[in-house]
């Protein structure tokens, strides 16, 4: 057993029993490797990522593997999920490097941590040569390695400068239309989502192209994105049978994914189809929504109120081996001895045929066509078909719960919790259900109380009753935007109080005045061989663009010129750079809270609340709303409150119109 037994995450302690002397990275493994002048490995994954599993099948429970890395070698590995500064900054050097990317994440570094060289999955007998030509290099020729550490590291710290554009003071909207343009060339009209494999969802990519179609009422847009949101919701990728979203598709129907499910992904989704719904009022969207959070709730919701991490892609067959997907797909025998006399017309529905093939005889369920079509082109009634729906897939769940389950990580991350936490408040903003209310609440509750510490920094990791791993400015970002997001429905003004004096901390210790940016670590740690500055919108959104909005969210209800100023140099200084758009969505979605469309709305009534009910269950992207019950010193809300009147005050461009009393004529107003 090596030193990651020590540790509390599952995917360190995956590797505990590895016959290679793993070390976590921390400041005792960074100065062995300077005292006894190694090479250091750098190895990097996740729990539920199946190539490492594969990888550390492969290599680093091989003992001919060990004894290379453990002779030379200062063998450190990484949870990426737990520490995404590393991640970030060594995976830039392997895109440099190899212009691509990817875990399991493998990186050799001078004994400084400077980065020589590096890839991907590596398998054994490559792996081992590779190293071997490392260390004689390393004995022979270190000039050779010095050299290249340098025009490397050059690279990377180039790489971490964000250039600043010559602007005005003001950047037309119109500068969206070619990007817009641009990305419309890469949309696949037969499946939704860009026209490329792997697929994955990329969820603020369609939240902003919905914001902008509703918006432009550029109807092309919005069938694109509902195109899109139907096929993601057909299956394959979408668990039908018990909910929840896996990670990416292998193929472009959205038809097989790697398996694993991860919570920032369905947090994402979740809030991305509420709010499709509330434009749509699509019965599937909200399918996908009430089907994700059962899952959620059931797998992940801990009684602390907390949520974890993610299911793994992997689960024992029926052979008791760890098998990809495993737990998820199906045999015509196995469903023809469930469904009996309906396997046929079940057969039609989720395509067990060539359509629905994986492979070795294994189907994974996806429709093609809706319920209401495939009721007609059978002659059934579309109601008696939705109920043998829901009867098959209540079978083939409980057939399901008797397989060996995907492993489960049992961390909670801050900024994965925050994203959930806000899918919980977008579902309670579209279909009004008190638990998805309670649940928000009590996971926001635990982020105050465990992850909050009394110095005023968050926490980054939470396992075993213990925080761990100082904030990075993700965890930030994520739970300020959720706090706003509460304050929204529950009006209860400390949501926002804690937004500020979050978004002040992370003033104080992660903003660049110079680069008018927020750094990725903040400045009590031990800084990298290079700072990160996150600007690229991905699976998450970039931390920076989070804080953007946050802050011009923030400055409204503040009335707060510094973060509106700080809001819009950062904005200013991403959108006219942006040549790529759907890695800057979040972004180019920030930039439309500066357009004309973009209002405020205070509700002053003792039912505050229940005009918020349907103001929240509307779809008015471009809105900010306040209220209060009483009387109220947020500067957004001052003096606007009178006792036994109910106001309304309808706001653009800093000025307010005078209040209505008429809840009808603002909504429609809104509406228009």
């Amino acid at each position: 057993m090596n030193e990651l037994s020590k540790e509390t995450s599952p995917y360190l302690l995956q590797h505990a029993n590895n016959p290679v002397n793993w070390k976590a990275w921390n400041t005792h493994s960074l100065a062995q490797a300077k005292n006894q002048n190694r090479l250091i490995i750098i190895s990097i994954g996740y729990s539920a990522c199946h190539w490492c599993h594969v990888m550390e099948h492969e290599s680093f429970e091989d003992d001919e593997v060990a004894q290379t890395m453990n002779a030379y070698f200062v063998n450190i590995k990484v949870d990426r999920e737990e520490r995404p500064d590393i991640d970030a900054v060594y995976m830039k050097a392997i895109q440099i490097m190899t212009g691509r990317g990817g875990w399991p994440m493998n990186v050799v570094t001078l004994p400084d941590g400077r980065p020589v060289w590096g890839g991907t999955y590596f398998r054994k007998a490559e792996w081992i040569n590779s190293l071997e030509q490392l260390q004689e290099l390393f004995l022979t020729q270190p000039e050779k390695l010095e050299e290249y550490a340098q025009k490397l590291h050059t690279g990377l710290n180039q790489l971490s400068i964000v250039p600043s554009p010559s602007i005005s003071d003001e950047i037309p909207q119109e500068v969206i239309v070619p990007l817009i343009e641009n990305l419309k060339k890469s949309f696949d009209w037969d499946f939704g989502g860009m026209a490329r494999t792997p697929k994955f969802m990329m969820p603020n990519n369609y939240a902003f192209l919905m914001r902008y179609g509703h918006q432009n009422k550029d109807r092309e847009l919005l069938d694109f994105v509902d195109l899109t949101l139907t096929k993601m919701a057909y299956g394959g990728l979408f668990d039908t049978i018990d909910g929840g979203f896996s990670r990416y598709s292998v193929d472009a129907k959205w038809h097989v994914p790697h398996f694993e499910k991860m919570l920032y992904d369905n947090g994402q989704l979740v809030s991305l189809y509420a709010n499709a719904f509330k434009r749509t009022q699509n019965p599937l969207y909200q399918e996908v929504v009430e089907k994700t959070l059962k899952f959620v709730t059931k797998e992940w919701l801990t009684s602390e109120g907390a949520f974890y991490s993610a299911l793994d892609a992997d689960s024992l067959n029926f052979d008791q081996h760890l098998e990809e997907g495993a737990f998820y797909v199906w045999t015509k025998k196995e469903l023809q001895s469930v469904l009996k006399d309906d396997f046929e017309l079940f057969c039609v529905v989720f395509n067990i045929n060539d359509f629905g093939h994986w492979e070795h005889e294994n189907y994974v369920l996806i429709q093609s066509k809706s319920i209401a079509q495939i009721a007609k082109e059978n002659a059934i009634d579309v109601d008696i078909l939705i109920n043998k729906k829901q009867g098959w897939e209540k079978l083939l769940y409980e057939v399901r719960a008797q397989r060996s389950k995907p492993r489960l990580d049992d961390k909670c991350l801050t900024s994965w919790n925050a994203i959930m936490l806000k899918g919980f408040v977008d579902a309670y903003k579209t279909f009004q259900t008190p638990e998805h209310l309670e649940i928000a609440l009590k996971n926001a509750n635990f982020i105050v109380e465990k992850l909050w510490s009394e110095e005023g920094n968050l926490w980054h990791s939470y396992k075993d009753a213990k925080a761990t791993i100082n904030g990075f400015l993700e965890d930030y970002a994520t739970v300020i935007d959720a706090f706003i997001s509460l304050y929204q429905v529950t009006f209860d003004e400390k949501w926002l109080q804690d937004s500020k004096n979050l978004t002040d901390y992370c003033l104080d210790h992660f903003y660049d005045g110079y680069q008018n940016l927020f750094t990725f670590k903040s400045d009590q740690d031990e800084p990298l061989i290079t700072p990160n500055y996150e600007t690229e919108d991905n699976v998450i959104p970039a931390s920076n663009s989070i804080m953007a909005k946050n802050l011009y969210t923030l400055s409204i209800y503040f009335d707060h010129r510094h973060y509106e100023d700080i809001a819009k140099k950062m904005t200013y200084k991403i959108v006219p750079s942006i040549d790529y758009p759907s890695a800057f969505s979040n972004w180019l979605d920030g930039f439309l809270n500066y357009s004309k469309a973009s209002s405020e709305l205070a509700l002053c009534s003792e039912n505050a609340r229940k005009y918020a009910k349907e103001i929240n269950k509307t779809y008015l992207p471009n809105l900010i709303v306040a209220g209060t019950n009483r009387e109220s010193s947020l500067p957004f809300l001052k003096s606007r409150f009178f006792d036994g009147e109910t106001l309304f005050y309808h706001c653009k461009n800093k000025t307010c119109e005078l209040p209505s009393t008429n809840f009808k004529a603002i909504l429609k107003e809104l509406q228009q």
